[in-house]
């Protein structure tokens, strides 16, 4: 089959399509033609080498010979001990810590897997798992009414929360670079913000929820801008912020009501099977910014990388 694997730590250019040996499904796992594979940031880390942490499946070399977890495709094969699915269903699979979507077949977990609506594009479905669950579980909580600030609104977590937080009657600012407002705007923003020339602080506004996927303000500055009671999720950005706002935050929150804290994504399949249905019925639709084939699968890092994408950036099957 082919791939596009890599053996040592740089860019995009170090991905290179090999012919690998079709997988075949261990017991309790299912092997699956992959149809769309979507990209996070957790792929460009790990290709890279960079933040240091990322570097836990490799110090030196990395281990994952092929990146990709966010996954949608047909079933190929079932191996033993599996039930509930057959060859030919249509699948979606969030596999982090398994890899191996940016190849034409993967081989992963029966209980990684959930059907795939058959009126959802194989695209559309693989965009959903791991920014889709996190924005999920991040707007769990909402209600009509409340103010949300969603920094990094335009990234693929972003462009799902924002949807999420405004089909819940909320008021919704969007941050991120001014590039991305107009899409932002079509997507129910009630206000953008460009976080490089404009001070959401001067706006004196006070938020239920902020939502920040690049950890870009200190934890003191974050919880200023929270209302009593208000909550402040971090979801993403560099280690060393997001390692402050996971030890600092928690012990702030004790001193009154507003709570600051990491969110850290919870694997449910059930969650997934939730936004699959959410997306059928027009309730969100997922941002797709571009759609390469596999064989520029390092194109698709490099898009990725820019920080410029809105959305998605999503590697689909050459058929």
């Amino acid at each position: 089959m082919r791939a596009l694997s890599y053996s040592r730590y740089g860019g995009p250019e170090v991905l290179q399509a090999v012919d690998l040996p079709c997988p075949k499904p261990g017991s309790g796992e299912i092997l699956v033609k992959v149809e769309a594979c979507a990209l996070n940031g957790a792929d460009y880390e790990i290709m890279t080498g960079w933040p240091i942490y990322s570097r836990m499946w490799g110090w030196m070399r990395p281990k994952i010979g092929v990146l990709g977890s966010d996954v949608a495709g047909y079933v190929e094969a079932v191996g033993t001990g599996v039930d509930g699915f057959a060859v030919g269903d249509a699948v979606i699979g969030e596999l982090f810590e398994h890899w191996g979507g940016l190849a034409e077949y993967v081989t992963a977990p029966a209980s990684l897997w959930v059907m795939k609506p058959e009126a959802l594009p194989f695209v559309d479905a693989a965009a959903l798992p791991q920014a889709g669950v996190l924005a999920l579980q991040a707007t769990r909580d909402v209600v009509a009414g409340q103010r949300v600030l969603i920094a990094g609104a335009g990234g693929g977590v972003g462009t799902f929360a924002l949807q999420m937080v405004k089909a819940k009657g909320a008021h919704a600012v969007a941050e991120d670079n001014a590039t991305k407002g107009e899409r932002l705007r079509e997507l129910g923003a009630d206000v953008v913000l460009d976080y490089r020339a404009d001070d959401v602080a001067a706006l004196g506004l006070r938020f239920d929820l902020i939502i920040d996927c690049v950890c870009g303000r200190p934890v003191l500055q974050s919880r200023r801008l929270l209302k009593p009671g208000g909550r402040f999720w971090f979801i993403g950005g560099p280690l060393g912020a997001s390692l402050i706002a996971g030890i600092a935050g928690p012990i702030l929150s004790r001193f009154d009501s507003r709570d600051v804290r990491l969110l850290l994504w919870d694997r449910n399949p059930r969650d997934v099977e939730q936004l699959a249905q959410m997306a059928v019925e027009g309730q969100i639709v997922p941002v797709i910014d571009k759609v390469f084939p596999l064989g520029d699968a390092p194109g698709a890092m490099q898009r990725l990388g820019s920080g410029q994408s809105v959305g998605k950036v999503m590697v689909a099957a050459e058929n």
